[in-house]
């Protein structure tokens, strides 16, 4: 395909996304389809020559659509909102076409610069503390994206993991990281989401699941409670992930009641407010944030409410150089000038 044939068949698949979301109504939201249906619809081996495009398009229609789910369709009530956009769309497009791989600040100045500024104007529109913003110059927090709120969970768990680490071996450094690790416990209220679970599994770490009270939220004493439990039998507290939002029943974990715990006991708390955290753009939402101050990181998904297409989750936390500890390596073929000076946001998340 050279660049005039692009510009014919763009404008096509452009015509096909338009009509479709147009007409989405009278689509059917679940597929009528069986598992393996797509199977005996195409070849059983990749062809050995390209095949014309009309032949690809038309596929779509025939081998995809049948079994697509309609999540953009107003009559799709079921896990979350993936809501889209026209500009979101257009932004898609344009990324994929200038295809900027940001690891660092050499890698794509414009891309990195780009996510900064707005990282700050997402943490002001939900009135984040400035204790997260890039822009403080007298902190060391800042916003990051993530691909989805399950990463973010990982990201923060595995931080936090660094930093307790680093903590008691500074005070008992004959115990080995593997030693420390293998007495180290988190917290998430029984509502919180299936991916706190696996952060833990990949981080090797413990999982204690502290009860609800009669309204489905994590509060101060039953928190309590469950670190001297688990002190008692020799384990180190050093993780909680608190929801703003449950999945199940939207649900917010006490913060107010919640942080002061966590400050005695050196406990990192993540906030996961993946579905519900695009509601505190409202003013009079906020309240529900409310003990925010006492967290270490805090994550929620435009990707939901906001009109961005899947997968957008905006991250943010107080110490850049907790998530540095973390996730630095510094490889010959990624160095540049200016590091030190500009963010590199590969050492913000498990990517590069």
């Amino acid at each position: 395909m050279d660049a005039d044939e692009f510009r014919q068949r763009g404008k096509e698949v452009i015509d096909f996304i338009a009509d479709y979301l147009t007409n989405i109504r009278s689509r059917r939201v679940f597929p009528n389809v069986k598992p393996g249906y797509m199977r005996p619809m195409i070849a059983d081996e990749a062809p050995k020559q390209g095949e014309p495009w009309e032949n690809i398009f038309n596929d779509i229609d025939r081998v995809i659509m049948p079994g697509i789910t309609h999540w953009e369709s107003p009559y799709m009530h079921a896990y979350f909102p993936a809501l889209n956009s026209y500009p979101s769309l257009l932004g898609d497009m344009l990324a994929n076409g200038l295809n900027q791989i940001g690891f660092t600040w050499a890698s794509s100045p414009a891309c990195t610069e780009l996510e900064t500024v707005v990282m700050d104007w997402l943490a002001k529109m939900i009135g984040l503390p400035n204790d997260f913003l890039h822009s403080q110059a007298d902190t060391t927090g800042g916003g990051v994206i993530q691909t989805t709120a399950s990463e973010a969970t990982l990201v923060a768990l595995l931080a936090a993991r660094k930093e307790v680490i680093r903590r008691i071996q500074s005070q008992f450094p004959y115990l080995s990281p593997a030693e420390i690790n293998g007495r180290l416990i988190a917290y998430c209220s029984d509502q919180a989401h299936s991916s706190v679970e696996k952060a833990c599994l990949i981080g090797l770490v413990k999982l204690h699941l502290v009860p609800s009270d009669d309204k489905l939220r994590l509060r101060g004493n039953a928190l309590r409670q469950a670190i001297a439990n688990d002190k008692e039998n020799g384990l180190i507290p050093f993780y909680l992930c608190a929801t703003l939002g449950t999945t199940g029943a939207c649900a917010f974990d006490n913060l107010v009641e919640l942080g002061p715990v966590c400050e005695r006991e050196h406990i990192w708390i993540h906030v996961d407010a993946a579905y519900a955290g695009s509601a505190f753009i409202c003013p009079e939402f906020r309240q529900l944030m409310n003990g925010v101050e006492f967290t270490q990181s805090f994550a929620f998904n435009p990707s939901k409410w906001m009109m961005v297409h899947f997968d957008c989750t905006a991250m943010w936390v107080k110490s850049s150089a907790a998530l540095h500890r973390a996730f630095n390596v510094d490889p010959l073929y990624l160095q540049h000038e200016n590091a030190g000076v500009a963010i590199d946001y590969m050492v913000m998340s498990i990517d590069q």
